[in-house]
């Protein structure tokens, strides 16, 4: 029976980060009480992966869900991860081990319960007629490209434009989303944050989009938050039919 479940996120030598992705193992716990729920990281912070995938072979469990804390199908998530699990099995794993898709939008499409989490974390009451959401970024141009996605379905679920602005491998910073909105016609601009957990990236791409005139505060990254868990629990049903009874329960 499939009731391990291992959510690996990528790791930040801010230790804020490795606690947001603790509350959020809690969170999903917390959803559906008969899962195991267990956090991994890939870099900085520990456990790695591996470890925990063994933990879980040695407590008795056959088979286990891995759900990658991300937010777009970039390296970590195409190049990383499966290092991570291949290696385990080359070492021994004989755990049945089952991959989710990322938390981002998936051949196209982004999920109502992101788009709610995005909603939930936005200042209440700061009135708004843009949005500049604000993402680490990453060369790879299809991983973009949906953040891209996120944006406009978030801008379309407010009846507002919204322009994505990267912290990294973009020309596109936060500066640049809030001057293209104003182009745009928009005036009072909010900051959404397309990041999990705080850090480094985090706060260089919110401090980019104030510097341009967008209004603080800026949304804080998603955390724990209640939408994100019910999302990790829908990508563990996807892969699961154990899981996916439980989140009947």
């Amino acid at each position: 029976m499939t009731s391990a479940v291992l959510l690996v996120a990528h790791g930040s030598s801010d230790p804020r980060a490795a606690a947001t992705t603790r509350a959020l193992a809690r969170a999903v716990a917390a959803q559906r009480p008969g899962l195991d729920v267990r956090s991994a990281f890939l870099d900085h912070a520990g456990p790695r992966p591996d470890e925990v995938l063994f933990a879980f072979s040695r407590s008795g469990h056959r088979s286990a869900v891995v759900v990658p804390l991300l937010l777009t199908a970039a390296y970590h998530g195409r190049v990383d991860l499966p290092a991570v699990l291949d290696r385990a099995r080359s070492d021994g794993l004989r755990l049945d081990v089952s991959v989710t898709d990322v938390l981002g939008p998936v051949a196209g499409a982004v999920s109502p319960l992101l788009l709610a989490s995005l909603r939930r974390a936005l200042p209440a009451g700061l009135q708004h007629d843009g949005i500049a959401l604000v993402a680490a970024g990453t060369r790879d141009d299809l991983a973009r490209h949906t953040v891209d996605q996120a944006a406009s379905a978030l801008g379309a679920t407010l009846g507002v434009p919204c322009q994505a602005g990267f912290a990294s491998g973009s020309p596109v910073t936060g500066a640049v989303a809030v001057s293209r909105l104003r182009e745009a016609g928009c005036s009072r601009i909010a900051i959404a944050s397309y990041f999990l957990a705080p850090g480094r990236l985090h706060d260089m791409a919110v401090s980019s989009a104030l510097s341009a005139g967008a209004l603080a505060p800026a949304a804080p990254p998603l955390g724990s938050n209640l939408d994100l868990a019910r999302l990790v629990v829908a990508r563990i049903a996807a892969v699961s039919p154990v899981s996916a009874a439980l989140t009947a329960a």
